[in-house]
């Protein structure tokens, strides 16, 4: 293969976006200053930046102006964007939501979809057209059943060319007709005649609520003569810890020698479902540290260690006693499949293919207006706005953080355009250099390893991703 022709724009659905609209109960209205004044002292308690940020390191709530200063916003979002400290280049991911329903929802898998997620690519020689390419068909989504695939080419959404300007409003609504086209390089190795080519095929789909298992696919194959277990895996979801279980407990069965950990669509997620992978990747290690994670000075009584495991919920589990993994990456591997690679690393070998991860090291809590904050006892009935701040940093058994720049791989591989593959397939070009890497072989097919760096530029649709997220009893 040559080299890329294209500049990705990656459809990441991130941290970045915040609801711009001021909602509450209508039946008992709340005004801006009453949320200001639950934002302000939820995040003076817990915001992991509190000491940098001047409005929180004196608690103003024990002043005389406290009542004209949470009144001098007019909105809950721009009262909380103001206590952001360095929003484009430290924290990144905190943000308030106007309905915490949706956002529980959310954090238990649940979100409307009809099953698709995309890249974006600039159309070849354009500064404004964009493509998109199905990065994951979700299983036992309406996309599934009308049989769409990784690697479709998007040109047009309801007839509409896609632009840097339309996307977004396109890709929003809950029922849209795509239509499809064909990567087209004609067979040379510069970008300047690569057309897409409309090929007449569309699609319509409709956005439902969806529960995504996010054990997208599984894998066990033949290595001359040695297993590999391979599993995509798409979110640090603990609804779903037992199905995880289950996965290792046939990998186990089936002697696996080698693990390929696919993480290149992992947002994040839970930290405890972080450390049970960690867990039944090794085997070896139970009872040590596997992550810890550190609280502003205000809360260092919580800074708390995860460590290996060998069972869980009195069930024991079935590890591997790995003493090597490989973990394939994207720049949406984020928080938690970043802290995974970090941890591990201070034990066995990970070898990391694929692209930088996001750089997100720290955990996130949800905040409610209520006493205790962390749960919903005695909550403000008037209104559904919850906080998801930043509240700790993680790092490893050795103190390691992953970097804000994202975790280098060890063999850099770009996803192009005109060869995705099919996950969990020998001839996928990530996986490939997994098989390549155990055989000895080197680089199989050298053209696939020289695939130019794309740039990358965060595209938001969702608050609800690139996130790690504690269990509520950690801040109790």
């Amino acid at each position: 293969m040559k080299n890329t022709k294209v500049v990705l724009l990656l459809l990441t659905l991130s941290t970045g976006f915040l609801c711009s609209c001021f909602d509450d109960m209508d039946d008992n209205p709340t005004s801006a200053k009453d949320i200001n004044d639950f934002i302000y002292r939820g995040m003076n308690i817990f915001y992991l930046y509190k000491y940098n940020v001047p409005e929180l390191e004196t608690n103003l709530s024990q002043t005389a102006n406290y009542e004209n200063y949470i009144s001098s916003y007019a909105t809950p979002e721009s009262f909380f964007e103001s206590l952001i400290y360095q929003r484009e280049t430290v924290d990144r991911f905190s943000w308030l939501v106007n309905d915490y329903i949706a956002l529980e929802q959310q954090l238990s898998g649940i979100k409307k979809s009809n099953g698709l997620e995309f890249n974006l690519y600039y159309e070849p020689g354009s500064a404004t057209n964009i493509f998109a390419v199905i990065r994951l068909v979700l299983n036992n989504s309406e996309a599934s059943y009308l049989g769409l695939e990784r690697g479709q080419v998007v040109h047009a959404i309801n007839g509409q060319e896609l632009t840097i300007n339309n996307y977004t409003a396109l890709f929003n609504r809950d029922s849209y007709t795509l239509h499809f086209a064909n990567y087209n390089d004609n067979g040379t190795e510069t970008m300047d005649d690569d057309i897409i080519l409309p090929n007449n095929e569309s699609a319509a789909l409709t956005k439902v609520p969806y529960t995504e298992n996010p054990i997208h696919k599984t894998n066990i194959i033949d290595v001359n003569g040695e297993s590999l277990g391979y599993l995509a895996y798409n979110g640090f979801t603990s609804d779903f810890n037992n199905e995880l279980i289950n996965v290792f407990s046939e990998f186990q069965n089936n002697n696996i020698q080698h693990l390929v950990l696919d993480l290149r669509y992992n947002p994040g997620g839970s930290v405890n479902t972080a450390a049970l992978l960690g867990s039944m990747v090794t085997g070896q290690f139970n009872g040590d540290v596997f992550t810890k994670l550190n609280y502003n000075a205000n809360l260092q009584a919580n800074n708390t260690t995860y460590n290996f495991t060998n069972t869980y919920n009195g069930t024991t589990l079935s590890p591997l006693n790995l003493n090597k993994v490989y973990v394939l990456t994207s720049k949406s591997s984020a928080s938690a499949s970043e802290m995974v690679i970090n941890s591990l690393k201070s034990y066995i070998n990970v070898v990391q293919i694929g692209n930088h991860t996001t750089g997100k090291p720290q955990a996130s809590i949800t905040l409610y207006d209520s006493p205790a904050y962390t749960n919903k006892t005695d909550i403000n009935p008037n209104h559904r706005y919850a906080m998801q701040p930043l509240v700790a940093l993680t790092v490893n058994a050795n103190d390691e953080q992953v970097p804000s720049s994202g975790l280098t791989p060890n063999i850099e591989i770009t996803e192009t355009p005109n060869n995705y593959g099919v996950l969990g397939d020998v001839n996928e070009p990530l996986l490939a250099a997994a098989i390549a890497d155990i055989l000895g072989t080197g680089r199989m097919a050298p053209n696939t390893f020289k695939v130019q760096k794309p740039i990358l530029t965060r595209i938001n649709l969702s608050s609800f991703e690139d996130m790690m997220f504690l269990d509520p009893e950690n801040l109790e």
